[in-house]
């Protein structure tokens, strides 16, 4: 369900198949859901009874959910179905083999990132050879004469099947670095603290924390936040002193509202720590004084519904992007000693009806932003004496481009990362005064990649209530032929306003150089034409995105980028959602489809409140206790509307530890497709029984899940145009 840290095109296809003493503790169960050998795995049906607003469902597959992850029968299933993906995917290891070799050979083995300057240090890090993880360094010098090395994430990842490092954090004395870390995929981190003199880990260790870490100035002491065990919402920021027990830790703030993440941060100027209140229409700050080591929190303006707003400390002022009045927000600013009361501040950038601003940052003398228009975004820099303005200029016609590392408040330019569907990954400096731009790195691309093989469009294609969709395509240019004979694979998202950005993936290559065109469709559910996109495709107007992504498949088709019968389509987590709806309402228009972690039990799981997330989403669908947003969003719930009908092949990926989509949707929305669907289509359900909602960790082993994922979809083509 989650949004941000939910990568939609993350994709769990690991198999892992249970170990003898299991197999045989479970050979009873497991010979239960299987009617034959060549058969699939037909699950058991036993009725549960849900009861609400005097309306009875009934989930015959409910007995598949388990908290503790240990029920004999349900593990028996998850390998059951396993076991039978394995066998039907046994004719395509050959071409993932090869589709793996290929996008392997793509990345270089030997490779460092742009260093990134923060205090005295610049900080990268670097790759060799066929190691899964990178090490983490930092030097004095920008040309790392004098580097060392943090953190080896290869070897603290020995031993574990999944490990994960999400925050590192360097003491501002340099002396000591806080790192968090996830052996699960559950996204419920462990804090270590490691002694740079030495290179000895203290003894400390800080457990059941979303991983964020934020030092105070005395390099003393930490912030971090503490989740809930059972619904891993992050709700108390407590403070660490080195060389302390946890339980001795001091609460400083706790989240009384569940519908609230809680997340930290510290200002430029590294005088303050923000505690951020983030719930999905409502967004606000507290303060921290980072000199003080036993400072408590003071509200920057009081919690307000529906007010939205980031800050930015800049000398004796804050900068504040806000919704405050202005749907696609402006910037307004406020003297520090002017908190508490949203009547001072001043406007700085006024609300526009037909752009969004996104993004600022702040340097001594200069002010950058991001704003997008047309679903395009651009950068500005601002003089803050002059006013003056100009606006950095890219040639591809649909691109991505964000600001990084920009940590220091007297850096004579800011940092920029740019990509388009064509173009890799690209560093720049832009000089803040001239604009100059000086490229730092392109990622490297090794093999035969020429970008002017390749070519993007972006498109704009009416949906069935003449709202125009935004559409970004990719091709290969000599194997494109615009007549309706393409394979097309169409992705889609469309939720809590995440934009799927037009951005470079050298793994894609494999398929456009086999002749298939990529379409995103930026369907509403995103925020890719301003905030109205997002309001659109949320709440009482979520079919919006459903519609919108199928009106998108049958124009592309119409328009020649696409042949009718060799579409794809691809979605994970609330694309999952997606997946799941459009399968429901148009599948003839698919030849196969990938929904991975999918969202698709979405009435019983927003009616759980025990589950992760789900109160921090009820802003999001809606809380279905109230009969209206019920009734809404039990007509479009994939589990619930399943139907005996034809469905397309479907391939389905979950993993056992997700903490985001909990791998009993996936489950039960496999086996009550099984018993409706009227077709002979295929229908695979993997679980990877050690990864959780991200998949696999490690830079070359997502790519067996990649290359098993265009495996089955090039299989199918392969099958088609021989019939």
């Amino acid at each position: 369900m989650s949004s941000f840290h939910a990568i939609p095109l993350a994709v769990l296809f690991t198999l892992l198949l249970p170990s003898c003493s299991l197999a045989e503790r479970e050979q009873g169960a497991v010979s239960a859901h299987t009617a034959h050998h060549n058969s699939a795995p037909v699950a058991d049906k036993i009725p549960h009874k849900m009861t609400i607003h005097g309306e009875t469902r009934i989930d015959n597959y409910y007995w598949m959910r388990d908290d503790e992850r240990k029920d004999p029968r349900m593990l028996a299933y998850l390998h059951a179905e396993n076991a039978y993906a394995q066998k039907m995917l046994a004719h395509t290891e050959t071409l993932q083999r090869q589709l793996f070799e290929e996008m392997k050979g793509r990345i270089a083995r030997n490779d460092q990132s742009v260093p990134v300057r923060d205090g005295d240090y610049f900080y990268f890090s670097e790759v060799s050879g066929d190691n899964e993880y990178p090490r983490y360094v930092r030097s004095k010098n920008i040309d790392d004469s004098d580097k060392t090395v943090l953190l080896d994430i290869n070897q603290l990842a020995q031993g574990h099947d999944y490990y994960e490092v999400d925050t590192i954090a360097v003491s501002p004395n340099n002396e000591l670095l806080a790192y968090s870390e996830d052996t699960l995929s559950r996204r419920m981190y462990q804090i270590r603290i490691k002694n740079l003199r030495t290179g000895k880990l203290l003894p400390d260790q800080i457990i059941n924390t979303s991983g964020s870490i934020v030092w105070g100035n005395d390099g003393q002491h930490f912030y971090y936040i503490k989740q809930d065990p059972q619904t891993l919402l992050a709700y108390q920021v407590y403070r660490h002193v080195i060389g302390t027990e946890q339980s001795q830790d001091r609460l400083v703030y706790e989240e009384q509202d569940p519908t609230f993440f809680t997340e930290i941060d510290k200002s430029k100027d590294d005088r303050q720590i923000y505690i951020i209140h983030d719930a999905t229409e409502t967004k606000g700050v507290s303060l921290l004084d980072a000199n003080d080591a036993n400072a408590m929190p003071v509200e920057f303006v009081p919690r307000e519904a529906g007010l939205e707003y980031h800050i930015a400390r800049h000398n004796d002022q804050y900068y504040v992007l806000t919704n405050l009045e202005a749907v696609n927000f402006r910037l307004m600013r406020v003297a520090a000693d002017n908190l508490g009361n949203k009547a001072h501040w001043q406007e700085v950038i006024a609300h526009r009806q037909d752009v969004i601003l996104e993004d600022i940052e702040m340097f001594n003398q200069h002010l950058v932003y991001l704003q997008r228009q047309r679903g395009q975004t651009q950068v500005v820099v601002r003089h803050l004496d002059t006013g003056q303005e100009r606006t950095l200029t890219f040639q591809d016609q649909a691109y991505t481009v964000y600001l990084y590392g920009n940590n220091e408040l007297d850096s004579p330019s800011v940092r920029v990362y740019y990509t388009s569907m064509t173009t890799p990954g690209t560093h720049y400096d832009i000089a803040l005064e001239s604009l100059d731009q000086h490229q730092l790195k392109q990622e490297p691309v090794p093999g035969d990649f020429e970008a002017d093989n390749y070519r993007s469009e972006r498109l704009y294609i009416k949906a069935r209530d003449g709202t125009q969709v935004p559409v970004t395509l990719v091709y290969r240019k000599d194997t494109f032929n615009k007549d309706g004979t393409n394979p097309l694979y169409q992705y889609g998202y469309g939720a809590y306003g995440f934009i799927s950005e037009p951005e470079f993936d050298s793994a894609r290559l494999s398929l456009l150089d086999r002749g298939v065109v990529f379409a995103i469709a930026h369907v509403r559910g995103s925020q890719m034409l301003g905030r109205h996109w997002y309001e659109n495709g949320k709440k009482l107007k979520k079919k919006n995105t459903f519609n919108d992504f199928t009106d998108v498949t049958e124009a592309l088709v119409e328009s020649g980028y696409g042949a009718k019968d060799k579409v794809f389509a691809m979605g994970g987590s609330a694309g999952g959602l997606l997946m799941g709806a459009v399968i429901n309402q148009a599948p003839e228009l698919y030849l196969g489809v990938a929904a991975h972690v999918p969202f698709v039990d979405a009435v019983t799981t927003m009616l759980d409140e025990t589950i992760p997330l789900t109160t921090n989403e009820f802003d999001e669908w809606g809380n279905p206790k109230d009969k209206l947003y019920y009734d809404y969003i039990l007509s479009y719930s994939p589990y619930d509307q399943i139907s005996h009908q034809n469905y397309p092949h479907l391939l389905v990926t979950t993993g056992l530890h997700d903490s985001q989509v909990q791998y009993f949707e996936p489950a039960k929305w496999v086996a009550k497709l099984r018993e409706y669907k009227t077709d002979d289509n295929v229908l695979l359900f993997k679980t990877d029984m050690d990864a959780g909602h991200g998949g696999v960790s490690g830079r070359f082993q997502r790519l067996h899940d990649i290359a098993l994922e265009y495996a089955f979809f090039l299989d199918l083509l392969a099958q088609n145009e021989g019939n």
